[in-house]
């Protein structure tokens, strides 16, 4: 599994479901680039238990990310039909039928393998048949991705574990704090509270290049 944070996020164009309902083909998150913060996240699979919960979570507190100029955008490794069908169905019967924000299809994997979320390796096997030595379905991770494009933080959970939403805010709150005043937040920081002056050459460089 790879660190993204203080890299370029991985650039991708593919299906997504978008606006609930549409179906695009070359969805992007360069489109953001220069314009928004992103919270960029992975859940396992369509049609499950724990995911349906955090789709509903973040869609709940899409008012309070959109105030701060952040674009939420989901993946998964279904394919988009599979996104639109649930898309379909009611909250009640386990669909996550009212969300909005955008929900990209990579069925290819390959998003999944760039962020470094894919659970599961493919190789060869003594016969030379292609196998995978897992279920091949993104782990729970999740990015802040600052409007350069840089990955700024990121976390990744089994698929038992589901994140919190408010932890995701807090964090975007760290961020534009910091990109606001210069100042570092401390452990435990919320909105509101004081920063710390930092001298580190590397956020220095990061304020400089933004």
């Amino acid at each position: 599994m790879s660190v993204l944070v203080g890299k370029k996020a991985p650039s991708f164009s593919a299906p997504a479901v978008i606006n609930g309902e549409e179906i695009i083909d070359n969805f992007s998150l360069d489109q953001y680039v220069g314009k928004n913060h992103v919270l960029f996240f992975f859940y396992p699979k369509d049609f499950t238990f724990v995911c349906p919960t955090e789709l509903h979570a973040f869609q709940e507190a899409l008012p309070e990310f959109e105030r701060r100029g952040v674009k939420v955008v989901a993946c998964s490794t279904d394919t988009p039909e599979s996104h639109w069908g649930w898309l379909q169905m009611a909250k009640k019967a386990g669909g996550i039928e009212g969300i909005t924000y955008p929900i990209v299809a990579d069925s290819t994997k390959t998003i999944s393998t760039n962020f470094g979320v894919l659970f599961g390796e493919y190789e060869y096997n003594d016969q030379g048949l292609l196998t995978a030595n897992g279920p091949m379905i993104a782990l729970r991770g999740l990015f802040l991705i600052d409007k350069s494009g840089t990955v700024m933080h990121q976390v990744v959970n089994f698929f038992p574990l589901g994140r919190s939403v408010a932890e995701a805010i807090r964090m975007v709150d760290a961020l534009q704090y910091f990109e606001e005043k210069g100042e570092v937040c401390p452990a435990n920081w919320e909105k509101g509270k004081d920063g710390m002056t930092a001298t580190h050459t590397g956020v220095a460089d990061y304020l400089a290049s933004h």
